[in-house]
């Protein structure tokens, strides 16, 4: 047996995935070594560490089909990677959450769909990511708020306001970057200030008086910086001089000629 215990190609020691040495000669492929087409500590499917795996199937994509039931879940994982997609959906119910993982980022619209409601967070993540926004409605409720962050980011427009009263702040932050007028006015109102900033950052100008008394210094200052002349005294007083200074630069801006649509300097204040 040859020892391939000892560090190679600068990686980590060679182990078999089941524990102990690697042995070639009870290796299934062990044909393709003579032809230097496998390579021990570098490209070897026996190894337990995930990166030679992916060498050898990188080499032989063709053979990755003949290993989706492999018991050892990286190479089941990877396989997944290189096999043809028709072969897939036969993995939809793998033990392992990585191998499903690879399903999520390849399997067509329709099997994509299977995996919803998968256990894994990371999974489902994923799906959300890929699946058509018709079909997201049915993620909305999920339990996983970056699951509903993610849905609400690629959510269609109509159905946003059904996920303005998620629970999690993150979620409706990015809502409140979606929506338009009359559905993001409700967000003015949120009880996060994070939430209320976006809004801030989005609201008609003409409407930004809203935040004028808001107990959060840097929603009144992003509205300062974007309010048009009818609320812009609002911030003139505000009892924050970095407000105020913010509203004197917007109300200079909105008097010069042609420079009303410019911002305001985006330089957050202190403190």
């Amino acid at each position: 047996m040859t020892d391939f215990s000892a560090p190679g190609w600068n990686d980590i020691p060679a182990r078999h995935w089941q524990g102990g040495p690697l042995d070639c000669s009870t290796c299934e492929h062990r044909d393709l070594l003579p032809q230097q087409a496998c390579e021990p500590g570098r490209a070897c499917l026996q190894d337990a560490y995930a990166r030679r795996i992916d060498r050898f199937f990188a080499r032989h994509p063709a053979l990755a089909a003949r290993h989706l039931q492999h018991g050892y879940f990286e190479v089941r994982a990877i396989a997944a990677r290189h096999a043809d997609v028709f072969l897939l959906p036969a993995l939809i119910d793998d033990p392992d959450e990585t191998v499903r993982l690879q399903l999520a980022l390849r399997l067509p619209q329709r099997q994509l769909q299977r995996l919803r409601g998968d256990p894994h967070r990371e999974v489902r993540i994923r799906v959300a990511q890929r699946l058509a926004p018709e079909q997201l409605a049915t993620m909305m409720h999920d339990a996983d708020y970056q699951v509903r962050a993610t849905v609400a980011r690629r959510l269609p427009v109509a159905l946003l306001p059904l996920l303005a009263r998620d629970a999690d702040a993150q979620v409706r932050q990015e809502v409140a970057r979606r929506l338009d007028m009359p559905g993001l006015w409700p967000l003015a109102a949120d009880p996060e200030p994070e939430v209320r900033r976006v809004v801030a950052q989005r609201l008609p100008a003409p409407l930004l008086g809203r935040f004028s008394r808001d107990t959060d210094l840097l929603v009144r200052w992003e509205a300062a910086g974007r309010a048009d002349e009818t609320v812009l005294g609002l911030y003139l007083d505000d009892p924050d001089s970095e407000v105020r200074a913010r509203a004197a630069h917007r109300r200079g801006l909105l008097r010069r000629p042609g420079l009303a649509s410019v911002p305001a300097p985006e330089e957050l204040p202190h403190g």
